[in-house]
C-alpha cells in the first residue's frame, strides 16, 4: 500500500504514540501499531501547525521522566 502525504488535499489526523511524540497520518486510514487519534483533523498545513501549537518538548516521555527522576 502506497500512502502519499503530498496530497494537499488529503484530510489527515494528528496523531500521538506514547513517548508523546506527534505526527500527522491520512484520515480514513488504519493507524500504524502504537500511535492513537489525538484529536485534530484538517488539511496537512493546519495539522501541522496544530502539532507546532500543542508540541512545545519534543523530548520523549521517558527521556523527561528519566531526567525527572535523576
Amino acid at each position: 500500500m502506497i500512502i502519499v502525504f503530498d496530497d494537499e488535499s488529503q484530510d489527515f489526523d494528528v496523531v500521538v504514540n506514547a513517548e508523546e511524540q506527534y505526527s500527522i497520518w491520512p484520515s480514513g486510514r488504519e493507524l500504524p501499531v502504537g500511535w492513537h487519534l489525538a484529536g485534530f483533523r484538517g488539511q496537512k498545513n493546519d495539522c501541522l501547525a496544530h502539532i507546532d501549537t500543542v508540541w512545545t518538548d519534543i523530548t520523549p516521555l521517558s527521556a523527561r521522566q528519566s531526567a525527572s527522576n535523576a
